[in-house]
């Protein structure tokens, strides 16, 4: 009876597992900011370097995580978010919102993945077409295609929270801190458009 009242509910571990996503999706968005004010003063081509080493971090941390080495992992992590914060910054009330109501929603989500990877094979491709086709209301359609997309793997990605063990934490938190890039990107070619 004694050992029955020691173990952690589903619900307990659930809020320890978000806890813990979110604070490193937090530190993640630190070394970002970190890493904007850093480059305040960067020109040229040093935006796109960043970048690709950003997701060189990020190909690094999910190999790291899969062979157990979380150390690594958070490492890869920081850096990851420094380098993007290089590159850009982001915002999140848009990706907070959606991801509330992912979270809030009790039905396993994860089937939605499949239809959101080929919206975004789609949307890649489209966006390949737009290099050398010039219609502005095309980019408007894009950017807003793009939106309801990484809205969706919010959404899908902040409801996955719910069933997600410890070992999840650090790919949830790079997902969703690629979340809230993407939104911030699109957000920032719908305005420029405007």
């Amino acid at each position: 009876m004694g050992y029955a009242a020691e173990l952690p509910s589903a619900g307990d571990r659930t809020r320890t597992l978000f806890g813990r996503v979110m604070a490193l999706v937090a530190l993640t968005v630190a070394f970002a900011t970190l890493g904007v004010y850093a480059a305040r003063e960067m020109g040229g081509a040093e935006w796109f370097v960043a970048w690709l080493l950003a997701l060189g971090c990020l190909v690094g941390l999910n190999l790291a995580n899969a062979r157990g080495n979380q150390g690594l992992a958070l490492v890869l992590l920081c850096a990851f978010g420094l380098l993007i914060g290089v590159s850009v910054s982001a915002t999140a009330l848009f990706v907070g919102g959606l991801g509330a109501g992912g979270y809030a929603i009790r039905r396993d989500l994860s089937f939605v993945y499949r239809f959101l990877f080929f919206a975004l094979l789609a949307l890649i491709v489209a966006g390949i077409v737009l290099i050398f086709v010039r219609i502005q209301a095309l980019y408007t359609a894009y950017a807003l295609i793009g939106l309801a997309i990484f809205g969706g793997y919010t959404i899908v990605d902040f409801n996955r929270l719910r069933r997600a063990g410890g070992e999840e934490a650090i790919p949830l938190a790079a997902g969703i801190f690629l979340d809230v890039f993407n939104v911030f990107l699109l957000f920032l070619r719908l305005f420029a458009q405007r």
